[in-house]
């Protein structure tokens, strides 16, 4: 069987997106300039960016939201952008998931605020694979989940529970974070390492995976990224891990090669929110791998992805078909070469 298509599980939240002329400190107040209601978490985030490459890539997801009108929201953009939702259950258990996600005018900074609902009933029963010919599954997010972040009948949690499922019905597999504690990054992905065939992260979830400190008062320790990667391949087993930071991007292959590359020279003024960048860089960078791309070409239209997604305060609102994104990132041009940085 030739498999083709992304398939997507986990979190679907509801991003209450609101840009403001300025963070205020505390006690004090800002001048909203624009609410923009839209989707949000690491399920919805992968399957539309894809879907935008490239609309006729399939797409499905599974998922759990609630029997509210924020979930009926939810269940309106996967068809909106024409992703299989038949496995989306609704519950009248808890509340849909969502988000208060500020942006700043001034400085395009974001800053999150979450409600957790339906995330902490959510367990590996929720995840059915059967008929499923899909190539990858795309799983986030640990830390949130209340059931599948502990032990789960006999694994060590629920995660991998789902993925040791998942890669018996033939998928290939890949986990999405959020920057929480670096101990707790630690403790819930050690044992998925050996479940995993891709990791896409970024510097501050990288460290913690590997255990080292991977971000300091300067930035990025890129030397520090392509060490901690390959701790990382050699506890799981990854055919390849990718790590994203403002300056740019690593890959690290388990053959040991090493691949780095500069991200764009973005104008500031096109900068409108940093909500869903990351999600972004992922969903670039997966399109190239599933079409067989080299790495250094995929890695350039994960960064374009990203760059794309800065124009808009939500997480998918200004992402365009590949070509597109890709023509975006050579009008801007890159970064100044950061490999010549590396030891």
């Amino acid at each position: 069987m030739t498999r083709r298509g992304i398939l997507t599980a986990g979190t679907w939240c509801l991003d209450r997106n609101i840009l403001v002329v300025t963070w205020p400190k505390e006690n004090g107040r800002a001048d909203i300039l624009d609410n923009i209601p839209c989707g949000g978490g690491s399920g919805y985030n992968m399957a539309a960016n894809v879907k935008l490459l490239d609309p006729a890539m399939p797409v499905a997801t599974i998922a759990l939201v609630g029997d509210d009108a924020d979930g009926a929201f939810l269940v309106g953009e996967a068809e909106a952008y024409g992703i299989e939702h038949s496995r989306m259950q609704r519950t009248k258990a808890a509340a849909t998931d969502y988000t208060f996600a500020f942006a700043s005018a001034d400085k395009g900074l974001r800053t999150h605020m979450s409600h957790f609902g339906v995330a902490n009933l959510l367990t590996p029963d929720h995840f059915d694979f059967a008929g499923l010919t899909h190539k990858l599954l795309h799983l986030g997010l640990p830390g949130i989940h209340a059931i599948m972040d502990a032990p789960w009948q006999g694994y060590p949690n629920g995660w991998v529970a789902v993925l040791e499922r998942a890669r018996a019905a033939g998928l290939k597999t890949n986990m999405e974070l959020t920057s929480i504690e670096p101990a707790r990054i630690n403790a819930l992905m050690e044992p998925c390492l050996p479940h995993l065939d891709l990791l896409i992260v970024n510097d501050h979830e990288i460290g913690g995976i590997a255990g080292i400190g991977t971000v300091g008062e300067e930035g990025t320790d890129i030397d520090a990224v392509i060490e901690a990667a390959h701790i990382a391949i050699g506890r799981g087993a990854m055919e390849l891990v990718a790590v994203h930071f403002p300056l740019g991007g690593v890959v690290v292959t388990r053959g040991g090669d090493v691949t780095v590359h500069p991200s764009i020279d973005v104008p500031q003024t096109a900068i409108k929110g940093a909500n869903g960048a990351g999600d972004a860089f992922a969903a670039g960078f997966i399109y190239g791998w599933h079409e067989g791309w080299p790495t250094v070409d995929a890695l350039r239209l994960a960064h374009a992805t990203a760059v794309a997604s800065l124009r808009d305060i939500t997480t998918t609102g200004s992402i365009v078909p590949y070509r597109e994104a890709l023509d975006l990132a050579e009008r801007w041009g890159w970064r100044k070469d950061i490999a010549a940085t590396v030891a």
